[in-house]
């Protein structure tokens, strides 16, 4: 398994080890099964959470950019042909279609480029830190974010240390785990505290960046000798109140999106409806 890194990770392969010098190998296959799985499930929920909102965004952008390219400047001959001033909203609207029209290309390069910078600058480890603390403290979907990183840090941790893989080998795996530069230097001064005899709940909570309830767990789960179960509830909390913060906003960002479009369409309207009222007036 350890010859074929890109089909087994490292978690698999220590902990398949763990299972070959303990003599428990099938139990160590079964807690692999129900990690996967429950990892699975994870994703699943996430994609299915934003799978409509981001549909319905692209939809909607092409439905406007549709109005600017195509509807717009075939009305706007009509309203240049009645030969009198239009109102501000409609001068708005036919300076963003001019606009498109002309610049589309300057867009998409910026845009290319934009994209290209950014990639660049994240590989970087400098950057890659100060992208994922931003992740952390972004409005709304930072705490998201938080709770997915967390919620995987206790369940590997939780499985190989079940499974007899050595706490300092589980931490530098679980600290690739979180995918987060952030947290894993958390976890990087946990593991030189354990390396020194002390403890992993102490450093985690200096740093700031795991909940109060996370390292109050692990600690009550250090001094009682019970830190893989204490690390598995913990887990199986956060899955949940993942799964009911991903709830919560799809269900809010649905109502969002309808009237976010819904304006955006509304305000072309009554840039075109207007300069056309004021005609059928004259």
């Amino acid at each position: 398994m350890a010859n074929h890194p890109k089909v087994f990770s490292n978690l698999y392969v220590n902990m398949v080890r763990a299972g070959e010098a303990s003599g428990s190998l099938e139990v160590v296959f079964q807690r692999l099964a129900d990690y996967t799985e429950k990892q699975v499930r994870m994703k699943s929920q996430i994609t299915s959470a934003m799978i409509y909102p981001v549909l319905m965004t692209v939809v909607g952008g092409l439905i406007v950019v549709g109005l600017f390219v195509f509807v717009i400047p075939k009305i706007r001959r009509i309203l240049d042909s009645m030969g009198k001033s239009l109102p501000f909203i409609t001068k708005f609207v036919l300076g963003l279609s001019d606009f498109f029209l002309a610049w589309w290309w300057v867009l998409l390069v910026l845009l290319v480029a934009g994209i290209w910078l950014f990639r660049r600058w994240k590989a970087t480890p400098e950057g890659r830190y100060k992208y994922h603390s931003w992740l952390l403290r972004m409005p709304v979907f930072g705490p998201i974010v938080r709770q997915i990183a967390v919620a995987r840090f206790c369940r590997t941790l939780s499985t190989l240390l079940d499974s007899g893989v050595p706490i300092l080998t589980a931490i530098a795996i679980v600290e690739k785990v979180v995918d987060n530069e952030v947290l894993a230097k958390a976890i990087r001064e946990a593991a030189n505290n354990i390396s020194e005899g002390e403890s992993i709940a102490v450093p985690l909570r200096q740093s700031g960046e795991f909940p109060a309830l996370v390292t109050h767990m692990i600690a009550i789960g250090e001094r009682t000798g019970e830190l893989e179960p204490m690390l598995a509830r913990v887990a199986d909390s956060y899955d949940q109140k993942l799964e009911n913060t991903l709830q919560g906003l799809t269900s809010l960002l649905e109502p969002l999106l309808i009237l976010f479009m819904g304006g955006v369409v509304a305000m072309i309207a009554v840039a075109i409806l207007l300069p056309m009222l004021d005609m059928s007036s004259l």
